[in-house]
């Protein structure tokens, strides 16, 4: 005899949340090719004319490992839009800097972002893009907001 899987009381909700960041991401990938850009690239850029921060503070930000912050980084500084210098606080610290041209490929990398945000969203109604937006908010700042413990998060930026 075969077993049969339960029935399901209520939607699955980490498939639809996975599913949907993973198309996301996938045309957020797409558009920022179009200038050059990763993701990550960008969270870098845009975390690092925000504030003087050092390599390490934007890996947290964009949630890297050291390996990946490099290679990023390395990435950026070929393109000629950052390169790593001395802090003007610590000088035992290196900081990012994003060069004029990396500034201005930030501001293009940013409507990018935002245009592939509000296509996403466009696709809703105003009320359910605010009830969505508000729902996503309270879940990341409230009972989602930490991992389980012990449960390291796999790499991801914010942008």
């Amino acid at each position: 005899m075969t077993a049969m899987a339960p029935n399901r009381t209520s939607p699955d909700l980490s498939y639809l949340l996975d599913h949907t960041s993973h198309v996301l991401r996938t045309r957020m990938a797409a558009a920022l090719a179009e200038i050059g850009l990763t993701a990550r690239m960008h969270c870098v850029l845009v975390h690092a004319i925000e504030e003087e921060r050092t390599q390490a503070q934007l890996a947290e930000i964009g949630d890297m490992d050291k390996t990946t912050m490099v290679v990023t980084v390395d990435a950026l500084d070929e393109a000629g839009l950052a390169e790593r210098r001395p802090s003007g606080t610590d000088r035992r610290a290196r900081i990012i800097a994003v060069t004029e041209k990396g500034v201005e490929v930030a501001r293009q990398s940013q409507e990018i972002v935002d245009r592939v945000h509000a296509e996403a969203l466009g696709s809703l109604a105003v009320e359910d893009r605010d009830a969505l937006l508000a729902a996503l908010t309270a879940l990341a700042t409230g009972h989602l907001a930490q991992p389980a413990e012990g449960q390291a998060r796999r790499a991801r930026q914010r942008s």
